[in-house]
């Protein structure tokens, strides 16, 4: 059974957190996703009917084999499409998310096809996760990181439109690489080849980056990285 648009929205989440490292729960996708809780209910007993997930006796969400492949194939689809679109029709990466939320359900196998082959070898969509889904570098919030700390950022973990154009404007990137120069309770700036960038301490909380010396791992929550009405990992 194929899962429906509306399936699919939910399992690209649901992998999302699991990707993130973390707990596939109700709470924790209502919270990403930014909807009530019986919304989000009623579409999770849609999903375990459908044979996509299977809960607990604590409702602890995981993936069916099934489930799990069809999530899988999403997640990498979507970030497939978003490279596509920057690297081959030119849209700014800052804009790309919703065109390819829109793209990626219209598409049929022999499209799908044919944009695989033009994105080549690319090893990540172009807010930094990977297309080949268990590749994801282990990274640190650049949050947590001090003055002095050489970092390179490896993704944007919120990619809602309104805070890719912030960071764009600020200066922030995947692949970004500098030192923290500059940090308070309230702002932290990075400065790399192009100059300083520097964005809020809760936007910070969305970028991952690799660090040295790095701080303890530490894993941001869902509501630490949903900003206004954006949604984690969407």
């Amino acid at each position: 059974m194929e899962p429906t648009v509306a399936e699919q929205e939910y399992l690209e989440s649901l992998f999302w957190l699991y990707e993130a490292g973390l707990s596939m729960t109700g709470a924790n996708l209502s919270r990403a996703m930014q909807l009530s809780a019986p919304t989000v209910s009623e579409m999770l007993g849609r999903l375990e009917r459908d044979g996509f997930i299977a809960r607990d006796s604590s409702r602890t969400i995981s993936f069916t084999d099934h489930g799990r492949a069809d999530a899988e194939h999403l997640v990498s689809r979507h970030r497939m499409v978003e490279r596509f679109l920057t690297d081959v029709v030119g849209v700014p990466w800052d804009d790309v998310h919703e065109e390819a939320e829109q793209l990626e359900h219209a598409m049929t196998p022999r499209f799908e096809a044919y944009v695989r082959s033009s994105v080549g070898d690319a090893l990540t969509c172009p807010h930094g996760h990977p297309i080949r889904v268990g590749e994801r570098v282990d990274g640190v919030p650049l949050a947590d990181c001090d003055t002095g700390t050489k970092v390179q950022i490896l993704r944007l973990e919120n990619e809602a439109e309104d805070l890719l154009h912030y960071l764009k404007a600020a200066g922030i990137r995947p692949g970004l690489s500098g030192e923290i120069t500059a940090k308070d309770a309230s702002e932290i700036t990075v400065t790399g080849e192009d100059g300083p960038a520097t964005v809020t301490i809760s936007v910070a909380e969305t970028v991952s980056v690799k660090a040295d010396p790095s701080p303890p791992p530490r894993i941001a929550l869902p509501e630490q990285l949903v900003l206004g009405q954006g949604r984690y990992g969407r």
